[in-house]
């Protein structure tokens, strides 16, 4: 149902691009792109569960990854595709918030994931014969519920203050989904206390991440350092590659994103960034993982061996 101080019940997703002879190639485009998503997390879930080499912390926090990155491309990728094939691509009122709520939930949850790991390969590293105390079971379920907790409080903020706002009669949201900026460009209230609620929400979800990432590789680096063979650097390196590849990416498209003021940065130009880290990023984070993980490799390579065999 419809805000009570707003007369708009449904909207109008704009989506990607409205030039007809590019929307059939987008929409194999994309649903190829999803596929692969689903498939690969899907696969790798599997793989840690069914393999006990794979029953530590990091690939406790990994699948967690994998699940995240499953369902909140799932939340936006399949409204997105219908974008393709719809002359108007209707979203109801209630739709649109339920799908922001998610949205919210599981990316701010993906950063803090992704912190979690990043103190995981820090006590690895700097502190390994304290490793299996430091990240201890009970450990790892406290980070996580943490995690899920930070991502379930940035929703709520981000939802309640959208669920707020007043829509008179323009409905065409200039988005492939239902995001705080294009919403922020729909309303007809002054909109400068909830662009300030979404830099400082955004500024916690994306801040403490971050610098919990930075102070860990910080210091990760300088134990690094001071490794003196060649090899045990090299394979300290190895470690850390995959999630720091991961890390650049869904930072780097997110503040690319949130933390410029929408006067500065085109939505048209934000579609692209969002493009990036909605649908891109979870596709490359499990090929990440698979394809630069001796482990997963080896995994991999036996479930595949036990499955010709039988």
């Amino acid at each position: 149902m419809a805000a009570k101080n707003s007369s708009v019940t449904e909207f109008i997703l704009a989506g990607l691009t409205d030039k007809p002879e590019l929307q059939t190639p987008l929409f194999f485009l994309f649903l190829g792109f999803y596929m692969v998503t689903v498939l690969g997390n899907l696969g790798l879930i599997l793989l840690i569960v069914l393999d006990s080499h794979l029953h530590n912390p990091m690939y406790f926090f990994l699948f967690n990854l994998s699940i995240i990155d499953l369902s909140y491309s799932t939340t936006i990728t399949p409204k997105m595709l219908m974008s393709f094939i719809s002359k108007k691509n209707m979203i109801m009122h209630a739709g649109c918030m339920t799908q922001f709520f998610f949205f919210c939930f599981f990316v701010i949850s993906e950063s803090f994931v992704l912190s979690a790991m990043a103190y995981d390969r820090y006590v690895a590293i700097c502190n390994p014969l304290m490793y299996t105390v430091t990240m201890s079971p009970q450990v790892c379920l406290h980070l996580l519920l943490g995690v899920y907790t930070m991502g379930f409080a940035g929703a709520m903020s981000h939802t309640g203050s959208i669920m707020s706002l007043t829509f008179c009669s323009e409905n065409l949201v200039n988005h492939f989904m239902c995001d705080i900026l294009p919403l922020l460009e729909l309303s007809c209230n002054n909109s400068f206390a909830h662009e300030l609620e979404l830099f400082i929400v955004v500024a916690i979800g994306i801040g403490i991440p971050t610098v919990t990432i930075f102070v860990s590789y910080a210091l990760i680096l300088s134990v690094i350092l001071h490794i003196s063979s060649a090899e045990g650097r090299s394979k300290a390196f190895s470690t850390c590659s995959s999630h720091v590849i991961v890390v650049s990416l869904f930072f780097g498209s997110g503040a690319f994103m949130y933390l410029k003021p929408p006067s500065i940065m085109p939505l048209d130009e934000g579609k692209v960034s969002s493009l990036f880290y909605t649908i891109v990023v979870p596709m490359l984070n499990q090929l990440i993982y698979s394809l630069r993980n001796k482990d997963v490799k080896i995994a991999l390579r036996k479930a595949l061996d036990k499955k010709i065999f039988s």
